[in-house]
């Protein structure tokens, strides 16, 4: 058995060469809690901020993390880990290795409540509790069947769902919201919940405390372009799929002991 090409046995994956620098390890696990702006960030890693924006561009050319920009202050972006991207980077630098170790991800485990424990309680925010908010507590409900104690609420709520809100869940994943009603935030002062995770820049500036753990998603609200029709639908389809893929991801944390003991009473 001959040699191996010296190309091939001594330079790594991409993923593998983008990750295992220090900083961008240390940028890549604080945006696998939450969605953050570069000045968040520098105040987390502790560094430059020129340091930490040359390294998020490179993580940004390889693909591990997007970017957009915020919608309560313009001058900012959001950077965000791209879970899907780094699932799939990762299988394909196991099986460079060897093709043994090709990785395939195994599906999310549902949440379950232990005995004499009460359910994880998760709260999902936005501005107008209408779109983003209500699909995502929708989605983890279905997803969990129910053993997650899920909620949703705005910062200034609408007087009712968006229609397409209530569209995609039917036809995406058969979940009627045809008779759920929008609430404020002030409406649930008197509870408390494990994870409350903002979807909307905007309500994460205002948003109250309810619980000890908070998150924050950036996510386009999907009507804020008023696009009416088929190209209006066609947003909240892609807004949908963003915040499922989210939610598959979220699954296996609210799954961890650490979460479990915060749920305790």
């Amino acid at each position: 058995m001959g040699p191996r090409p010296a190309e091939a046995a001594v330079t790594p994956p991409e993923f593998v060469r983008l990750a295992a620098h220090p900083l961008r390890w240390r940028l890549l696990t604080e945006l696998a809690d939450g969605d953050y702006r570069v000045r968040e960030l520098v105040e987390r890693v502790g560094e430059p901020q020129n340091l930490v924006s040359y390294h998020l561009r490179l993580m940004r050319d390889g693909g591990l993390v997007t970017a957009r920009r915020s919608s309560f202050d313009g001058r900012d972006s959001y950077y965000r880990l791209d879970l899907e991207h780094c699932a799939e980077a990762l299988a394909a630098g196991g099986a460079a290795l060897h093709p043994a170790l090709r990785l395939v991800p195994s599906p999310p485990r549902r949440p379950v409540a232990r005995a004499g424990n009460r359910r994880v309680a998760v709260l999902f925010v936005c501005t107008g509790n209408s779109a983003r908010s209500p699909i995502a507590e929708a989605l983890l409900r279905h997803h969990t069947a129910g053993r997650v104690t899920t909620a949703s609420a705005g910062t200034s709520p609408k007087p009712h769902l968006h229609p397409h809100a209530v569209r995609v869940l039917r036809e995406s994943f058969g979940i009627d919201l045809s008779g759920r009603r929008t609430q404020h935030v002030d409406d649930l002062a008197d509870r408390r919940f494990d994870h409350v995770i903002t979807l909307c820049d905007k309500a994460r500036e205002v948003c109250p405390g309810f619980g000890p753990r908070r998150v924050h998603w950036s996510m386009a609200d999907p009507g804020a372009a008023g696009a009416t029709g088929q190209a209006g639908y066609a947003a909240f389809q892609q807004a949908a799929a963003d915040i499922d893929t989210r939610i598959r991801y979220l699954m296996p944390v609210l799954n961890t002991p650490e979460a479990v003991a915060r749920s305790e009473p």
